[in-house]
C-alpha cells in the first residue's frame, strides 16, 4: 500500500503561497521531521477510515523507526535507491514530502505523499507530485510513476484524479493496525 495522505482543500489563513515553498531532496538528517509530519498526516487523513487505535499511542515512534531505517539503509546501486522530496518554507519548516521507490518491475512507486494538515489545498501536493514526476523522468527515464491510495480516502482520490492519474487497479492492502482495506492504484504513464 502506498501511504498517501489527504491532499485537500483548506481555508486556513496561514496556507503558504506555493511560490514561498521550495522542493529539495532529503536524506537521513530529515528522518525525525519526516516521521513527525507522517504521523500527523496519518491522524488527519485516516481518521474515520482506520480504527483510532491504529493512529494512537506509538504511531510517532513507529514512523520514527521506519524513517530512520529507510533513510540510512544502503540500497546498493543508485538505480535502486529511493528518493525523498521535501517541501519547505523559506524558514526551513517542513510542509510536505514525497518518497519514491524504484520497483523491480521497472515502475516507480510514490510510496508517500503528505502535506502538513492545515496547509493542504495551497498547491503543495501538486508541487510534490510534479517534482515526483520530474524525479522519475530524470532518474528512471520512461518509467511510469504510480501510487496506491485507500479507496475511502476520498480527498486524496479526487486530488489524484484532478492531477491526471489514471486508475489502473483496484485491490486490497494490509494497513497496519486496521487489517485489509480497499485501495486504488493510480498511474502517470509519462512522468
Amino acid at each position: 500500500m502506498t501511504d498517501t495522505g489527504a491532499p485537500s482543500r483548506s481555508d486556513s489563513a496561514d496556507s503558504p503561497d506555493p511560490a514561498a515553498v521550495s522542493i529539495r531532496e532529503g536524506g537521513a538528517a530529515d528522518a525525525a521531521a519526516v516521521a513527525r509530519l507522517h504521523a500527523e498526516s496519518w491522524r488527519t487523513a485516516y481518521a474515520g477510515i482506520v480504527p483510532a487505535a491504529a493512529l494512537g499511542d506509538g504511531l510517532a515512534e513507529q514512523r520514527g523507526e521506519l524513517w530512520e531505517l529507510r533513510l540510512t539503509v544502503d540500497y546498493g546501486e543508485p538505480a535502486a535507491t529511493p528518493g525523498l522530496l521535501l517541501a519547505e518554507r523559506a524558514d526551513g519548516e517542513l510542509v510536505g514530502f514525497g518518497y519514491l521507490v524504484p520497483e523491480p518491475d521497472g515502475r516507480v512507486l510514490l510510496d508517500n505523499l503528505h502535506v502538513r494538515p492545515g496547509l493542504t489545498g495551497a498547491g503543495i501536493g501538486a508541487m510534490l507530485l510534479g517534482a515526483a514526476r520530474a524525479w522519475t523522468a530524470r532518474t528512471h527515464p520512461g518509467a511510469p510513476l504510480y501510487l496506491e491510495v485507500l479507496r475511502d480516502n476520498r480527498r486524496a482520490v479526487a486530488f489524484y484524479e484532478r492531477c491526471g492519474g489514471e486508475r489502473t487497479r483496484e485491490g486490497w492492502t494490509d494497513f497496519p493496525g486496521a487489517g485489509e482495506l480497499p485501495e486504488y492504484e493510480y498511474t502517470w504513464a509519462r512522468p
